[in-house]
Order: C-alpha cells, then sequence, then structure tokens
C-alpha cells in the first residue's frame, strides 16, 4: 500500500478541506399557513403545495380528561 513521502503543510491541507463546509439547508415559508417547509415539497402542516390543497391532513384530537 502507497504512503506519502513527506508530511503535507497545515495550509495545503486546509486549502484541500476549503470545500468540505456543510451548507445549511434552504429553507422557505408556506404561502397558506405560513409555516416553515422545505422548497418545493407540501407543507406538513396544511397539506397545501403552492396554494391548491394536495393532500388533506388529519387534525390530532385533544386527549380527554378524567373528570
Amino acid at each position: 500500500m502507497p504512503l506519502p513521502k513527506r508530511r503535507h503543510s497545515n495550509a495545503r491541507t486546509r486549502i484541500r478541506r476549503a470545500h468540505d463546509a456543510l451548507t445549511v439547508p434552504g429553507y422557505t415559508h408556506c404561502s397558506h399557513c405560513d409555516a416553515v417547509i422545505r422548497p418545493h415539497s407540501i407543507c406538513d402542516v396544511c397539506g397545501h403545495y403552492k396554494d391548491k390543497l394536495m393532500i388533506k391532513i388529519k387534525e390530532k384530537k385533544a386527549p380527554k380528561s378524567k373528570s
């Protein structure tokens, strides 16, 4: 297995790693309910995409009280 002949300098290593940084994913707001969503996707809160209802979201029922 080949091994490097010499050690790479810190500058050379950092130049190579300059493009390895993670990017923050882009987010946008739903045009119907203003919830934060990924772009080009159906809203998980209201089910709209570009002001059109695509899927019907079931509402969560409140737990019954024991009184």
